[in-house]
């Protein structure tokens, strides 16, 4: 049989190999740290024999699905040190999540508490030293029912009565067996570091008629190295949590009676906000493109011919009824601006044309998955589409894609990969609109434009939009958490929907192409981002207050307030702290605040016309003249842009 690696090289092996085999023919080193396979796109155990021409890749715990594999392993570990101390315990569910696994328990009135977490932690790592392998076993399902009706395990029961038979797996390692489908790693000895996380209620099946279950959260490491270093993470990132640093440096608030998910911007934020759209708006004029506003709301008929309404109204908040009509909330700019381009009558000549809003929309988050700025109801959006010719689309790409590496110098963001999503052929007039060969030749294309572009990506199957691949956009923060920051769509079946046309060289109507781009994603999301990446202390052309004035006395106030109106002046952003407070007090304040600078004046200062200058984190810069100064933060600010660079 033939085995088609990552990088296409093709090798042959016998039928029925196994993918721990391939590993150890590559290198010993390789079988050493392999986890897992994926085979035609499916991830699988190691010890699976293959035994036809297949697409092969090895995954190790540097790939997310090498991960979850050991997480999930991790899972049915801990259920067995559980058991060992919990003896009739019974078992839910036990998937991998983002960072480790859990498992939903019922520990048939027994109390589990945090200060049981070390002993199990120590028995998970006694039975992962015995290097008990994960054994797959078909079942048939009567077989499997009886073993459950045995051990009287209802939860398991349940979860049989939808398998088909022929379907079944039981896995064991050492003294625990759970039904499941896989996949696992070859044996507990690659789990070397163990954590258990926290406790949480679950209700069976999500549902709250039904029984309450304990949600134990755990997560494990190759070295317990990586786990020291992944809790050392976790506690620099309470220090930068968003939600406690969005309130410490006033920045933005929620309230009851506004809503949840629905943000108040202090000024502040306010602040913030502007800074981010005036850089937007300059990159994006720079760029050619051309600004517009639309309402909050529209008919339901403009989503029915989207298609958003049957693949998205889950996701929109409920309709309101108005002389007849019903009226959404607008989840999203793009029909907007589908509307306007259809004004436009546009030719050939004319494209492409981009149409750029900082619009306001509206998303129906479930409660439960409501996190501060980062997941939020009403949220503004860096949003832009670009409607042009099949020729155009490779330039016009790679431009938003250029323009995201220059966000990434500006923002100090080091480390980013674009995720490709593409469709699903099975799920084809579903979950995708069915166009076979315009799937497979729009994400040809978006594949070539980043191949020539040296973009890092991977590419992840059965997550595009409905209407077309899409790129997310993953960076990581400073202190190395991950984050989903952006997108990047195209869009073929959307605007022939809507009848958008443009008259091309020959005389015939053509429908574009639609590229939805969004670069800062959402102010909400992004300004979150930013406050854990710069633990709040923002680059000076950012930052809500650039100087704080600090008059030592209050006789010093009106040379102080002489100094501001300059900086004003300037386009500085400056505030005279004339508090009755002693001047260490006042420093003190500006620090925690996080102030870029500090000008303290005083008699000498305001004799020789001149300002102290301090910087926030680093102390006492000298004395200047206020017009230095001036010139020496604006030098910065360039600097910090990219400025004529």
């Amino acid at each position: 049989m033939k085995i088609t690696f990552p990088d296409k090289n093709v090798r042959e092996y016998p039928d029925g190999t196994t993918a721990m085999d391939i590993a150890k023919s590559i290198s010993e080193g390789l079988a050493r740290n392999v986890l897992a396979a994926k085979i035609n796109g499916q991830v699988s155990d190691l010890s699976r024999p293959i035994n036809s021409d297949a697409a092969l890749e090895l995954l190790t715990w540097d790939s997310q699905d090498g991960k979850n594999t050991m997480w999930h392993s991790s899972a049915h570990l801990m259920a067995e040190a559980l058991e060992f101390y919990f003896p009739g315990i019974k078992f839910w569910v036990g998937p991998p999540v983002e960072n480790g696994f859990y498992y939903d328990v019922d520990l048939g009135g027994k109390q589990i508490s945090s200060d049981d977490f070390k002993k199990i932690e120590d028995k998970m790592i006694e039975l992962a030293r015995k290097n008990n392998v994960y054994i797959r076993k078909e079942v048939p399902k009567q077989e499997a029912i009886a073993y459950f009706t045995e051990k009287n395990d209802e939860y398991k029961l349940d979860l049989l009565q939808n398998l088909e038979d022929g379907n079944i797996t039981f896995y064991t390692q050492g003294n625990f067996t759970d039904l499941c489908r896989s996949p696992h790693i070859p044996h507990t000895g690659y789990i070397k570091a163990v954590k258990l996380m926290n406790l949480a209620g679950a209700y069976w099946k999500g549902d709250e008629k039904n029984k309450q279950l304990t949600r134990v959260y755990g997560i494990t490491f190759p070295k317990q190295k990586e786990l020291d270093e992944y809790l050392a993470m976790l506690e620099e990132a309470k220090k930068r949590d968003h939600r406690k640093l969005g309130k410490e440096l006033d920045i933005f608030m929620f309230d009851d009676e506004v809503g949840p998910g629905l943000p108040l911007w202090l000024p502040n934020g306010g602040v913030l906000i502007e800074q981010l759209e005036n850089l937007a708006k300059r990159t994006e004029n720079e760029a050619g493109y051309k600004r517009v506003r639309t309402p909050h709301l529209a008919k339901e008929s403009m989503y029915l011919t989207t298609g958003h309404l049957p693949y998205y109204a889950e996701s929109m908040f409920p309709p309101m009824e108005m002389d007849g009509e019903k009226y959404y909330l607008k989840p999203m700019n793009c029909p907007h601006h589908h509307k306007i381009f259809g004004n436009l009558n546009a030719s050939y000549r004319d494209l492409p044309i981009r149409l750029a809003e900082y619009g306001t929309c509206y998303r129906y988050e479930q409660s439960g998955e409501l996190f501060g700025l980062m997941r939020v109801r009403c949220l503004q959006m860096n949003d832009a589409h670009i409607y042009c010719t099949e020729e155009q689309f490779a330039s016009e790409f790679k431009a938003v894609n250029d323009m995201y590496l220059k966000y990434f110098k500006i923002f100090g963001i080091e480390k980013y990969i674009m995720r490709f999503s593409t469709h699903s052929p099975e799920k084809l007039g579903k979950k995708y609109v069915n166009e076979p060969e315009l799937w497979l030749k729009t994400e040809d294309m978006v594949r070539r434009v980043l191949i020539e572009s040296n973009i890092p990506y991977i590419e992840v199957p059965d997550e595009s939009a409905f209407y077309g691949p899409k790129i997310d956009v993953q960076v990581w923060s400073a202190i190395g958490r991950e984050f989903t920051l952006a997108t990047n769509q195209v869009d073929f079946a959307v605007p022939a929907r809507f009848g958008l046309t443009y008259r091309d060289a020959d005389n015939t109507m053509k429908t574009p192409l639609c590229i939805h781009r969004a670069p800062l994603g959402t102010h909400e999301r992004f300004i979150g981002f930013l406050i854990e990446h710069y633990a709040g202390n923002f680059p000076l052309w950012l930052a809500p207050m650039q100087v704080a004035i600090l008059p030592i006395s209050e006789k010093f106030n009106d040379f102080a307030k002489s100094v501001s109106q300059l900086l004003n002046n300037y386009d500085i952003r400056a505030l005279v702290d004339e508090r009755g407070e002693k001047i260490g007090r006042k420093i003190r304040d500006a620090e925690v605040k996080k102030v870029p600078f500090m000008l303290i004046v005083g008699e000498k200062e305001m004799n020789e016309k001149l300002v102290s200058v301090r910087k926030h984190g680093e102390g006492d810069k000298g004395s200047m003249t206020p017009e230095a100064f001036c010139q020496l933060v604006k030098k910065e600010i360039e600097d910090q842009l990219l400025i004529n660079k």
